[in-house]
């Protein structure tokens, strides 16, 4: 089976930029914005549960939106974020993570 990266470390740059270190030494650099707005709750992407669709909520700009409060780590497999917002159901997996990586190694691999 082959492992997947993880993240190492997370550090906040400045107060719109998140960077995270993987364990193969790549680096993501996000920001808060992008984060909060590709957050993967359900509530947000919206989902099928024995084929009903619900669709997302509709993003308003509410005060706080792309403030971080907390993140917390999941297992060994993701993060949660808590946003200024009070929203706080997103559960960023690595591979998720990794998967919308910013970086332009990243972005070109994509399209």
């Amino acid at each position: 089976m082959i492992k997947s990266p993880c993240v190492i470390s997370i550090k906040q740059t400045d107060a719109a930029i998140l960077n995270m270190l993987w364990d193969d030494g790549h680096l993501s650099p996000f920001t808060l914005r992008h984060l909060r707005d590709d957050c993967p709750c359900a509530e947000c992407k919206g989902e099928t549960v024995l084929l009903h669709t619900f669709h997302p909520s509709p993003q308003t700009e509410k005060p706080g939106r792309y403030v971080l409060k907390s993140i917390v780590p999941v297992g060994n497999y993701a993060i949660q974020i808590t946003w200024g917002d009070g929203h706080e159901t997103g559960l960023y997996a690595w591979d998720y993570l990794r998967e919308i990586c910013p970086c332009d190694e990243c972005f070109q691999r994509r399209n």
